[in-house]
């Protein structure tokens, strides 16, 4: 009788083609209620605005649920083994904030400033172009690791974008910050853009460069140092983000690209001392640049003392009053939401006028749904990061754990930024909430940021395949009685 060999190999292959398609029937069951929680708050926001559901609720859940829809079964077909939660959790911080935007828009004082009235069918498109960017990286992008080859045309690229906002007659100056650039009637953020190219070059690079810059030269205060010759990365990188600050006057892209390179280079070398000189760096930067820079300047007197800007602005004295007045309206609307919220649709978020349904978005959510609503609002964006970072630890190639890590770390870096400056933490720095807030650049970036994730967990969550059968071994199997 010959004696017949299975390999472990093959075994974990069949587990994992049985798993493959639990994991989409999950997805599907958590993106049924990414679709239905939204559906039932805007039928909530209808009947508190005007005492009858919304003659677009059908219209709108379905929109959602086909664009939900075709996400899923791309991700069944293309990338089977991914992630099952990032698609749903996506799906539903942007219904909600398609919800928050086309209760604005009811918002006869924003109608009033012509600030509101179509955001949400515009948003609603750009919604659909993001899923269509979405399906287009899993279906093009079979390997995340074709990315690497294009490590330094990707830093050539993020420059170029970053660059665009300068160009005369390109660049577009809102509020202070010159962020934008105008094609025709459209206003594009390459920044959004740009932190997912600039990630795809920063892991490239560490991912090379990492055994020399986690060497250490001496220790001080428990922390290894990084030799003198290593310093030059993390400088190149510091000193691009302050010019960003000084010439673009945007303080959030400058945080949110230095701090995503500080996180990667702490991953790649595991050295706490690269935190630590980031954090330094960091508020050496801002510190500089707001002490000659006037518009830098006024978003941190905001930011101080609200109240005093204000009134300093209204006497003539300084130019602050809109960050002023924004900051302020904000707070009270998180303050009048308390524990619960005063419900969809019953609150006054519309008074912070000038940016409601973009920057300042989350205090709709903070003054309706309270701090209950807030809290459950954190919890997805954690879940997608935490999903990320889980993403990162089960890649099997080291560039797919830099990116993952750069990716997940750029999301969290504009969450906290954005939530800290709306609520008084921090500055205000002009970014939007993913997927929450009003801005086409935004939803479709992210959507992107998405895709890439999907890719990197399916890859390395795909069993490897069963090694080959040998004739030749075979045939040379001893036979036993």
């Amino acid at each position: 009788m010959s004696s017949t060999s299975h390999s472990p190999t093959h075994h974990t292959s069949t587990i994992g083609s049985i798993g493959a398609p639990s994991r989409r029937n999950t997805e599907l069951a958590l993106l049924v209620f990414a679709v239905v929680i939204p559906v039932f708050a805007y039928a909530n926001v209808g009947l508190a605005l005007h005492d009858e559901v919304p003659a677009g609720l059908l219209s709108y859940g379905l929109g959602l649920g086909l664009l939900a829809g075709v996400g899923h079964l791309v991700v069944r077909k293309f990338a089977p083994y991914a992630d099952p939660l990032l698609l749903p959790l996506a799906t539903l911080l942007n219904g909600l904030g398609l919800v928050a935007i086309w209760r604005l828009d009811q918002s006869e004082l924003l109608q009033s400033i012509d600030q509101a009235g179509t955001a949400a069918p515009r948003q609603l498109i750009y919604t659909a172009m993001g899923i269509a960017l979405f399906v287009a990286v899993l279906i093009f992008l079979k390997d995340h690791r074709v990315l690497q080859r294009y490590t330094y045309i990707s830093m050539v690229g993020a420059l170029f974008l970053l660059l665009l906002p300068l160009v005369p007659g390109l660049g577009k100056n809102i509020y202070g910050a010159k962020i934008w650039i105008q094609v025709g009637s459209f206003s594009i953020q390459p920044g959004e853009f740009a932190k997912i190219v600039l990630a795809v070059f920063f892991a490239g690079y560490l991912m090379v460069k990492r055994d020399a810059l986690a060497l250490a030269s001496r220790r001080f205060m428990g922390l290894y140092l990084p030799r003198g010759r290593d310093l030059g990365p993390i400088l190149v990188v510091w000193v691009i983000s302050i010019l960003i600050l000084v010439f673009e006057t945007d303080l959030g892209t400058s945080l949110l690209f230095f701090g995503m390179f500080v996180i990667m280079l702490y991953v790649a070398t595991e050295r706490t001392s690269w935190i630590v000189f980031g954090l330094l760096m960091s508020a050496a930067g801002a510190v500089g640049v707001a002490s000659f820079e006037p518009h830098i300047q006024t978003r941190v007197q905001a930011w101080l003392d609200p109240f005093h800007e204000y009134q300093l602005s209204r006497a003539g004295s300084s130019d602050g009053i809109l960050h002023s007045e924004q900051a302020m309206q904000a707070l009270w609307a998180f303050g009048s939401g308390g524990t619960l919220g005063s419900g969809w649709g019953q609150g006054h978020s519309e008074l912070i006028r000038f940016a409601a349904n973009s920057d300042f978005i989350l205090a709709t959510f903070g003054e309706e749904l309270g701090l209950a609503g807030l809290m459950a609002l954190f919890l997805l964006y954690g879940l997608i990061v935490e999903r990320g970072i889980r993403t990162a630890l089960a890649a099997r190639d080291p560039f797919g754990k830099l990116l993952a890590v750069g990716l997940s770390g750029a999301f969290a870096l504009q969450v906290f930024i954005v939530a800290g400056g709306v609520m008084g933490l921090i500055p205000l720095t002009g970014m939007t909430m993913p997927f929450l807030a009003y801005g086409g650049s935004s939803v479709i970036a992210n959507w992107v940021l998405i895709g890439i994730l999907l890719r990197i967990s399916d890859t390395a969550r795909r069993p490897a395949p069963a090694p080959t059968a040998n004739p030749d071994a075979e045939m040379t199997q001893v036979v036993r009685p």
